[in-house]
């Protein structure tokens, strides 16, 4: 019998998620799953022993090791396999140590970011988990600066994510808001609220999810701009999602989207023109430093210089790259500690609401905070791919090892070799 052992989460006191949910433990009659004792996993260890599952700290008795996030140095054992998201395919320089441990000790890593179908499209995912959280706690983020103005708002009853029972009681929160804004409307001094949403993907779709419980009318990139000299509904919110095109233009002939991917060095930004005229961004992008920026810190500066102070008043930084698609994240932040307040003109941050300047959201785990939405929607995704994983022979050449495709294609480390995809990240092991 095959023998699979999952990881108790301990990065922090948030992480309660696990890979597999004691139901799909249950499912799989051929596979002896050994699962780490937790104090703070949302789902406990009886409901794991009841399932089947063997309670035992040690995960040395099994072949491969599903977790949900990275893993200290000292828990590797020489020739194994391990299932996480490692985040090491940017060259992140913090888990290069980890990297190069595996590769030591002649482990195999697979990670869920890089299982993709033939269109690159992930499979499994806390994305639209993200997404969710996110835009929750944007508006509650948002709701808290308008107090701290003195403005009173509907959304000033939200709470952040990780506050409620689960995502129903929050979305009907939402609701509750959405219903507040449609009887007695906005504020004229916050009109036209408009949600500007970078992305499309899956965080995208989580966070559009949440807009969608308010009266929402969605407007286009093009309307932005014309919106503060035309008719608008204070019993409404506006929601516009920026796409690549939207974002960057080439420095000379037409935008083509394969070419700017290929070629991100041939374009520039462009969305300096619709940042005044938001009130709340929400970054639901995949940067990279070959990308150029949503939002820079120079532009920032010059738009406060100019005493435009009342536009954008809350950046949901979903992404969370430091210094990244948004300049002024500049470290990410946990969800008892959620916001900072970036002042452009002095380039400092204060934590919380109070500050001139922007309030940034820069949680870097925002599907913690719906662990078991999460956790079982990652579940299901993952089911099919067990038993393969599983079942594969990891003593072959890499070039043998009977993994389907898309589980192939995520091995970053084979037998302690970066596999031939990720040759690249040698050069970020150097300078690590």
């Amino acid at each position: 019998m095959n023998r699979i052992g999952i990881r108790r989460e301990d990065k922090n006191i948030w992480e309660r998620r696990t890979p597999v949910v004691p139901e799909q433990v249950k499912e799989f009659r051929d596979i002896e799953f050994f699962v780490q004792p937790s104090k703070i996993r949302v789902f406990k260890d009886r409901e794991y022993t009841e399932a089947g599952a063997i309670i035992h700290d040690r995960l040395n008795q099994c072949e491969v090791i599903f977790a949900v996030k990275e893993i200290p140095l000292d828990f590797f054992d020489k020739n194994k396999t391990y299932v996480f998201f490692s985040h090491t395919i940017k060259g992140q320089k913090h888990n290069m140590p980890m990297l190069k441990k595996m590769m030591e000790l002649k482990c195999q890593l697979i990670d869920y970011e890089k299982i993709v179908d033939e269109k690159n499209s992930r499979l499994i995912f806390f994305g639209r988990y993200a997404g969710l959280a996110g835009m929750i706690d944007t508006l509650w983020a948002l709701g808290q600066r308008l107090n701290g103005e003195g403005i009173e708002n509907p959304f000033a009853e939200i709470k952040q994510t990780y506050r409620y029972s689960g995502l129903e009681e929050a979305k009907n929160a939402v609701k509750k808001a959405g219903g507040n804004i449609k009887r007695k409307g906005l504020p004229e001094s916050l009109t036209p609220m408009i949600f500007g949403i970078a992305g499309y993907g899956n965080v995208s779709k989580g966070a559009q999810e949440i807009i969608s419980l308010l009266p929402v009318k969605e407007i286009t990139p093009e309307q932005v701009v014309s919106m503060q000299n035309k008719d608008y509904s204070r019993n409404h919110v506006y929601k516009v999602v920026f796409k690549e095109e939207d974002i960057v233009e080439p420095l000379s002939g037409e935008f083509e989207l394969q070419d700017y991917y290929k070629h991100p060095e041939k374009y520039k930004s462009k969305f300096d023109k619709y940042i005044p005229h938001l009130t709340v961004l929400v970054n639901a992008i995949y940067w990279d430093k070959i990308y150029p920026r949503l939002v820079t810190k120079k532009y920032l500066k010059e738009l406060y210089a100019g005493k435009t102070k009342n536009c954008l008043r809350v950046i949901g930084d979903i992404g969370c790259d430091i210094n990244g698609a948004v300049e002024c994240t500049g470290k990410t932040t946990t969800p008892d500690k959620p916001v900072f307040v970036y002042n452009p003109l002095t380039d400092k941050t204060i934590d919380g609401f109070k500050g001139e300047g922007i309030v940034v959201l820069a949680v870097d785990n925002l599907p913690c905070e719906l662990p078991k939405e999460s956790s079982e929607d990652f579940s299901s995704a993952l089911k099919k791919f067990i038993p393969l994983i599983a079942s594969a022979d990891f003593s072959v050449d890499f070039e043998d090892c009977n993994l389907p495709p898309e589980i192939k294609n995520a091995v970053i480390v084979y037998h302690g070799k970066l596999t031939p995809n990720y040759q690249y990240l040698e050069k970020y092991l150097e300078e690590g």
